[in-house]
C-alpha cells in the first residue's frame, strides 16, 4: 500500500514538475525595467514635465526680472510710503525745482504738466509761475532750491549762454555739494563736450525722445523721494 501510494505521489510530482519548471523559467527570464526606462518615466511624470519645467523657468526668470525692476522703480508700496502723512516728503515745500532758460519755457511747461499729473502729484516749482509777485528773484530762487527735494536742470544751448541759469546751477550745487541724486541734469541739443564742468561728476539724462526722458525724470525723482522716506524712518 505504501509502495503504491509512493508510486502515485511520484507520478503526480513528475506531472507537476514540468509546469513549475516552466513557471520558474518565465519568472527568471522576465525582463526588468531598465534604469533608462525608469528615468524616462520619472522625467515625463506630470510633476516634472517639460511644459511645467519651462513654465517654472519662465516664472523664475520673470521673478528675477521683477526684482530688477523693483530695484530701479519703487513699488506701489513705496509710493504709499512717500505719500504718507508722516513721510519726509512733506518736510519740504516742493518735490522738484526746475532750472531752465526762458527760451525753453514751453518744453518745461510740458514736463511740469506731466509730473504734476502723475499718481504722486509731484509738487513742482516753476519760477515764472510760482514766484511771489514783488519778491526778489534771487530770494525766490534760493528759497525754492532750499525747499525742494531735488532739482532738474534742463541744459540746452540757451541754458549755457544764460548767466542766470548758471547762477541757478551753482545755487543747487551749493545746496547739495555731493549731489546724492538730488541734482538731475537733463541734456537737450548739447554735445557731451559742452556739458558744464561743474556737473562732470554727475550722470545725466539725454533727451532724445521726450516721452522717454519725461519718464526717466519721473523715476529719478521717485528714487530721490523714496530715499528721503527711508531716511525719515531711521530718524
Amino acid at each position: 500500500c505504501c509502495q503504491e501510494r509512493f508510486h502515485t505521489g511520484d507520478w503526480r510530482l513528475s506531472s507537476v514538475l514540468p509546469t513549475m519548471a516552466g513557471w520558474f523559467r518565465r519568472l527568471l527570464h522576465k525582463p526588468k525595467p531598465s534604469s533608462v526606462e525608469s528615468s524616462l518615466n520619472t522625467s515625463y511624470s506630470p510633476s516634472s514635465s517639460p511644459s511645467s519645467s519651462s513654465s517654472s523657468a519662465k516664472s523664475s526668470s520673470s521673478s528675477s526680472s521683477m526684482s530688477l525692476t523693483r530695484s530701479i522703480r519703487p513699488s506701489p508700496a513705496s509710493v504709499s510710503d512717500i505719500n504718507a502723512s508722516g513721510s519726509a516728503r512733506w518736510a519740504k515745500s516742493y518735490d522738484v525745482c526746475i532750472c531752465h532758460s526762458e527760451v525753453d519755457l514751453e518744453l518745461v511747461e510740458e514736463l511740469v504738466s506731466y509730473l504734476e499729473s502723475q499718481p504722486e502729484s509731484f509738487r513742482c516749482f516753476l519760477q515764472l509761475r510760482d514766484a511771489v509777485p514783488g519778491s526778489a528773484m534771487v530770494t525766490e530762487l534760493c528759497d525754492a532750491v532750499q525747499n525742494s527735494h531735488c532739482w532738474v536742470m534742463l541744459i540746452t544751448p540757451s541754458f549755457l549762454q544764460d548767466p542766470w541759469c548758471k547762477y541757478q546751477m551753482h545755487q543747487a550745487l551749493a545746496e547739495a555739494p555731493m549731489a546724492n541724486g538730488r541734482t538731475i541734469p537733463v541734456l537737450k541739443d548739447v554735445d557731451r563736450k559742452e556739458y558744464p564742468k561743474e556737473l562732470r561728476n554727475l550722470y545725466y539724462i539725454y533727451m532724445a525722445l521726450k516721452e522717454n526722458s519725461f519718464r526717466q525724470i519721473r523715476d529719478t525723482i521717485m528714487r530721490c523721494e523714496y530715499g528721503a522716506a527711508e531716511t525719515s524712518l531711521w530718524e
